[in-house]
């Protein structure tokens, strides 16, 4: 061997050819070493990148103010549409069927496209139509179907006329809703986009060039319901079938950008105009595959266009800050000039450019296949299509492999391949064992959280995610790493320190490979999400092999570590969007899954994404004790933080200006339950507690107290009541969170919903129809449950019937019943197929809830106390409801 130096030892050793003389026995140093404190260093440079992305994901262009339309007259000018988003905030909750909603919203609406049109160019022509539409549709969604029914919806219609109006017409459609839920102004969800509509009508009415294509807006008045005013649109407004394509806007957030997250489908023309004409990119085609998982508890008009209207479109959202979606604090405290003048500059470009466009005239004819998409950082917009993608992902993976080889193999004078796939499999080894072993500490760790009562400590305080899943995530795959070198690698390697490194950080190419190729041929486009990945260590070893820098002291090392800050920018920008998208969520997904263990997977993910190519590089280190000792150190503290004090509180008021709340629903009801012949059984009432995330129930037992809550499947109605009468307003949430029953005084319930049999009609031997008459016009719910032995074939809500819904042994079809403009009594018959011929007894039980949301003027005393029990930091949407059984 020889010394450092280069003079010759006078130890013998065993005589095997080496490719550096790097190495000192003596000291055991190479002179590839790098200081042990690079270790600590590489963790700085982690989190230096990712609060550089951090920064990218949330930084906004400035909003243009008035002053500034002598400069750009034709601009999206921010203020003004802060402005109207101001009035439409001041109202209030706005839930469909609401005086806010209905009057005020719809009011302001036209009186503002009003004064649009008086202020348009005169080469413009504007039609505005105020629909009310009445229908239905059967919605599946967690794999449980229901009856939508909607009667007196609103929407406001405006069309710009293009100037193919007369002889072909087509257009294309903008979609926002002014409805919100209850206890939420919705600035943002979704008043906000309305806003934005609006400032774009303006701008464009004012140009003197008409476009080629006319522009429909639709302002819609029941989305939150859910989707009922946009369905009345698309299959009952005349205008509809001019529709070519169309733009949603919506919000599962509060401010930050708008994310380009559905498109299509299977019309890569739009993501074209998208790359051409939006000045600040923000779209993934991963989160389209996410979403349409269904793994998001979610969902936007888009699907009521795609699925119903058939229609091509694209799909945007707000998520950022989604702890205030759909509380009190989605309010334009939190909606600065900055994100409406994003969103608006986006949609105006994205308006013009396909309003003039050629695809409108035949958008059949461009639909050819799906795209991947994405953006880096919002500097630049990557699309080609799905058959390209498989190319490049095909081309990336085994270029990253091969070539990397063949510059090791090149520079040993391919004397070594052996002991280069030995160490390549190694690495690859090591990277998968340290995948897995980090996995399933992360989830042990999400357990023991969960065990001692410290669920979702990181929920208000993301930084605790750091130390608490990303370090032991980290030190195990280190861990991992050093175990495998130990066991595999090894001890008389030809190879220089250097080279073996290098052979390692193929291994992870290997790795990422696999997952890229498996991904890409199950047909899913996100694996593009990890091409770039390997892209990125594909480019420095290709610069590395040019200017045969592999085996140099460091030289390679700078060029690797210079293409993985690139990688890291690409990866934590990933750990922001999940955590952003996903730690919210989990605020509102029930208590029956722990969301330690969902937050710890992606933690675990995301550190593997992010530092799969820096693990490997501990070898040069002199030492690995001081990185260990760190990352130890790091999760200790974290640990404790999370465990013993305040920091791990999950929740926070709005004192800091960053609400993080936990979410309530309260309902003070009232049951009445009538006998066959329509007498009075009984009756009862109390209040009905929601539990939404995994802390809930001692939040419910402390505001009950020194009452005892009883779970909804204990209470004494479960034993003979249709679906225990718990007055459901959402079959497809309450039926999979636990709810709690508090005995208390009656509300006070003025009007409701009643169903009255005017007409039981013999149809045949075994089919009897029922001729039922519902009263009273407010948001309600119905269940019908068939007797033993009966069946519900054909009713008039709809022309199909959803299949029965089972809960607490029970089946039973479930009716959403909306209602936006005070309407008539409805009439409904239902056919029944009894199995015994001629039957003269019951055949259904119905079970109609009325929910009066924003109803505070009625709550009583009781009512009210216990509403101030609950804490600051939480948010609570009080609603009164009456529940009535029947059987008929």
């Amino acid at each position: 061997m020889f010394q450092p130096t280069g003079h010759a030892s006078k130890q013998k050793h065993p005589k095997v050819k080496v490719l550096d003389p790097d190495i000192d026995y003596s000291k055991a140093k190479s002179v590839h070493s790098i200081s042990s404190w690079w270790g600590i260093g590489g963790i700085f440079i982690v989190l230096f990148v990712g609060n550089i992305t951090n920064y990218t994901n949330s930084h906004l262009p400035d909003g243009l103010r008035n002053a500034h339309l002598t400069h750009f007259p034709n601009a999206f000018i921010a203020e003004r549409a802060w402005k109207d988003l101001k009035i439409l905030n001041d109202f209030g909750p706005k839930p469909t069927g609401t005086y806010t909603n209905e009057v005020l919203a719809v009011d302001f609406l036209n009186r503002e496209i009003s004064y649009i049109d008086q202020l348009k160019n005169r080469n413009q022509q504007l039609v505005v139509q105020n629909q009310l539409v009445s229908g239905g549709y059967v919605g599946v969604y967690m794999n449980k179907s229901a009856a939508n029914v909607y009667r007196n919806v609103q929407n406001v219609v405006v069309k710009l006329v293009g100037r193919s109006e007369s002889s072909t017409r087509h257009a294309l459609l903008l979609n926002c809703h002014f409805d919100s839920v209850a206890g939420s102004p919705g600035a943002s969800d979704d008043s906000g986009s309305c806003a934005v509509m609006l400032e774009i009508l303006r701008v464009l009415s004012r140009q003197s060039d008409v476009n080629r294509y006319s522009i429909i807006f639709l302002f819609n008045g029941a989305e939150e319901t859910p989707l009922q005013a946009s369905h009345g649109f698309i299959t009952k407004h005349p205008w509809a079938a001019d529709v070519r394509a169309f733009i949603n806007l919506e919000s599962a957030g509060s401010g930050g950008k708008e994310m380009l997250f559905q498109s299509g489908p299977k019309h890569p023309w739009l993501i074209e105009a998208y790359a051409k004409a939006v000045p600040y990119p923000y779209a993934q085609a991963a989160a389209e595959e996410i979403f349409q998982s269904g793994v998001i508890p979610s969902d936007t008009d888009f699907r009521v266009f795609r699925d119903v209207g058939r229609i091509p479109g694209m799909d945007f959202a707000h998520t950022a800050n989604g702890y205030r979606y759909h509380t009190r604090y989605d309010s334009i405290d939190y909606i600065p000039l900055p994100v409406l003048q994003r969103t608006g500059d986006n949609i105006l470009a994205l308006t013009k450019t396909i309003a003039n466009g050629d695809e409108l005239a035949g958008t059949e004819r461009y639909a050819q296949g799906y795209m991947v998409f994405y953006d880096f950082l919002g500097l630049f917009f990557v699309s080609y299509s799905a058959d390209v993608g498989l190319m490049i992902n095909l081309s990336v993976v085994l270029l990253s492999i091969i070539i990397p080889f063949l510059s090791l193999a090149r520079s040993t004078s391919g004397t070594h391949g052996k002991q280069i796939r030995s160490e390549t499999m190694t690495g690859f080894l090591a990277t998968f064992l340290g995948a897995g072993a980090s996995g399933v500490l992360c989830f042990f760790i999400g357990l023991q959280l969960d065990a001692i009562g410290r669920p979702m400590s990181w929920y208000s305080s993301t930084n605790l995610i750091l130390g608490v899943y990303c370090c032991p995530a980290l030190l195990c795959q280190c861990v991992v790493h050093l175990l495998c070198n130990r066991l595999f690698g090894s001890k008389t390697t030809p190879l220089s320190l250097a080279l073996k490194v290098q052979a390692r950080l193929n291994g992870v190419n290997l790795f990422w490979g696999m997952i890229t190729l498996g991904i890409t041929f199950t047909g899913y486009r996100l694996a593009y999400i990890f091409m770039v990945l390997i892209l990125c260590s594909l480019c420095s070893s290709i610069l590395v092999s040019m200017c045969g820098l592999q085996n140099s002291v460091h030289k390679w090392l700078i060029v690797h570590v210079l293409f993985q800050i690139v990688a890291l920018a690409w990866s934590t920008q990933f750990y922001h969007i999940l955590m952003n998208m996903f730690v919210p969520i989990t605020g509102r997904i029930g208590s029956s899954i722990n969301p330690d263990v969902i937050i710890g997977a992606l933690a675990t993910f995301a550190t593997l994404f992010s530092c799969s190519y820096l693990t490997p590089l501990l070898f040069l280190l002199k030492k690995t004790d001081k990185l260990i000792g760190e990352l130890v150190a790091i999760t200790l503290i974290a640990m404790v933080l999370a465990s013993s004090t305040h920091v791990g509180f999950p929740y926070r008021d709005d004192a800091f200006k960053a609400p993080a709340v936990q979410r309530h629903y309260i309902t003070h009801t009232v049951r009445k339950f009538y006998d066959y012949n329509g007498g009075e059984r009984y009756s009862d009432s109390g209040f009905l507690l929601q539990e939404l995330d995994r802390n809930a129930r001692k939040t419910i037992e402390g505001i009950a107290m020194p009452d005892v809550v009883t779970p909804m499947r204990e209470i004494p109605a479960c034993e003979k009541e249709l679906f225990c009468a718990i007055p459901f307003y959402s079959i497809w949430h309450q039926v999979l969170f636990e709810n709690y029953w508090l005995p208390g005084p009656a509300p006070v319930v003025r009007q409701m919903v009643t169903i009255s049999l005017r007409e039981k009609e013999q149809l045949s031997d075994h089919e009897h129809r029922l001729h039922l008459v519902l009263k009273g016009s407010f948001q309600s719910s119905l269940i019908i449950g068939p007797k033993a032995g009966a069946t519900l074939k054909r009713w008039s809500l709809l022309s199909e019937v959803p299949a029965p819904i089972e809960f607490n042994g029970q089946r039973g079809h479930f009716v959403l019943l909306t209602a936006g403009v005070e309407s008539e009594p409805m009439n409904v018959t239902l056919d029944i197929r009894h199995e015994l011929k001629k039957y003269d007894g019951p055949l259904v039980d119905l079970l109609v809830t009325t929910t009066h949301w924003e109803y505070h003027k009625e709550h009583t005393p009781v009512f009210n106390r216990l509403l101030a029990r609950v804490p600051g930091w939480a948010h609570v949407v009080p609603s009164v409801a009456a529940v009535n059984s029947y059987t008929f």
